[in-house]
């Protein structure tokens, strides 16, 4: 086995993807589902001004609204079909994970295994739907309130726009889930990765102009370079970095054969959660914070004031980030890894970890060191996330430099290069397996 495994190491590499034909049509379909996406983000609503539009977000850019139309692409800015991107489905996928902890009749559902997953999802998509409506909404509203953005404003533009608005989130929604199921690696990762790399080249001819023109310091710019580079490393040293427990598997007796003990690993990675926390993290505070943007023109004092104290850079909008990513990296690690779980597995195969009695000894033990490693992983996330913040607050830069763009775009390679590389493992040892079959026939 051992052999097989390391020839199959030896012989894998990327020109095996020409013979891998569902491989191919993997990448092929997630290719034009994301040109599909790429194309809606530059239809615009029906009854706006585009032109009116992009004067009105020049202005305002630099807030929260340009942190939406980061994830969502550039659509804000155009205020495209998908301007509401998949925001509002990341935030129902929240709000239902949530209660999935504390309302015991969804908790039921989560146990029943498959088929409660697909309730829980469907209750997912219903709340999708409010939440995009809700949204919607407001951004009518908004628009109606911004001068000469609406060529004829009424209930009926606002009805068209939270149809179209609402049925763009459903469509993307559905396309990520294709894109899981039929294509390479997370559907919805994948549409923000997309929509980070399609505009980065805008952000850095528009970082380059600034600096021709002089409102950015050339030693700005590269520091600002530097740092990237200098995150971008820190984010693969950190994604690949693991904790392993070693996990001991006694003689066994089959027949009249006596098997050795075997050693074997459990990797614990120290970023389970991934890029979760901080999608979820910027997808809280991008809710209240939009509402408030669009109505401050309505004289709501509220509203002004969650604006001015959450805006995008302030010190509240700081704290508020980091702790909620903090809570998001301990919260997702406790939905997708069960301590309990895993030991039950270790002990029905009859593995153990030295020195700790298995079962509910076990299970303690991995739940400490998983606890110990996401606070390290949890503080890697914030570190990530607002330290480059900070710095564009202050430096009036793109976001597309931030942790969290690089984040996402440095993540989501890995997934995707891991997601191929597996696709190209299980095709070569296919092929392994029935050459081993075809010479054992020939001898035969």
């Amino acid at each position: 086995m051992a052999s097989a495994a390391e020839q199959l190491a030896a012989n894998l590499n990327f020109g095996a993807l020409a013979k891998a034909e569902e491989l191919k049509k993997r990448i092929w379909f997630t290719l034009a589902a994301l040109v599909v996406y790429r194309v809606g983000t530059y239809i615009p609503l029906p009854g706006i001004d585009p032109n009116a539009v992009a004067d009105i977000f020049r202005q305002a850019q630099a807030g929260v609204l340009g942190l939406f139309n980061m994830f969502a692409g550039g659509a804000v800015g155009r205020m495209a079909i998908f301007a509401l991107n998949i925001m509002p489905y990341i935030s129902a996928s929240i709000i239902v994970q949530l209660l999935t902890s504390v309302v015991p009749t969804l908790e039921a559902l989560k146990k029943e295994g498959e088929q409660g997953r697909k309730v829980i999802n469907q209750y997912t998509r219903y709340l999708t739907v409010l939440l995009a409506v809700f949204q919607a909404y407001g951004i009518a509203i908004g628009l109606e309130s911004s001068g000469n953005v609406v060529q004829d404003p009424g209930m009926f533009f606002r009805i068209s726009t939270v149809i179209t608005l609402t049925g763009g989130t459903m469509f993307l929604m559905w396309l990520g889930e294709q894109i899981t199921s039929r294509g390479i690696g997370n559907g919805i990762s994948l549409i923000i990765f997309a929509g980070i790399v399609a505009e980065l080249p805008s952000a850095v001819a528009g970082t380059l102009e600034l600096g021709r023109q002089g409102a950015v310091s050339t030693g700005l710019i590269l520091g600002v370079i530097v740092m990237a580079i200098g995150v971008i490393a820190f984010i693969v040293f950190m994604e690949r970095a693991q904790r392993r427990l070693l996990i001991n598997y006694p003689k066994r007796q089959v027949g009249n054969r006596m098997y050795e003990g075997q050693t074997s690993f459990l990797p614990l990675k120290l970023n389970t959660a991934g890029v979760i926390p901080p999608i979820f993290a910027s997808s809280l505070l991008l809710l209240p914070t939009t509402i408030a943007t669009f109505s401050q023109d309505q004289g709501t004092g509220l509203l002004s004031t969650i604006s001015a104290y959450i805006g995008h850079g302030r010190p509240a909008y700081m704290i508020l980030y980091v702790a909620l990513i903090v809570f998001f990296a301990f919260f997702y690690t406790a939905i997708v890894f069960n301590p309990t779980e895993t030991a039950d597995n270790l002990k029905k195969h009859g593995g153990f970890i030295p020195g700790i009695r298995p079962g509910e000894r076990t299970a303690d033990y991995i739940d400490t060191v998983l606890t110990r490693i996401t606070v390290i992983g949890a503080a890697y996330l914030a570190l990530i996330c607002l330290i480059p913040e900070i710095l564009i607050s202050y430096a009036a830069l793109p976001f597309y430099f931030g942790g969290t763009s690089l984040l996402i775009v440095v993540s989501v390679t890995m997934d995707t290069v891991a997601q191929v590389h597996g696709h190209l493992l299980a095709h070569q040892y296919e092929g392994l397996v029935k050459k081993a079959k075809l010479r054992g026939a020939r001898r035969k």
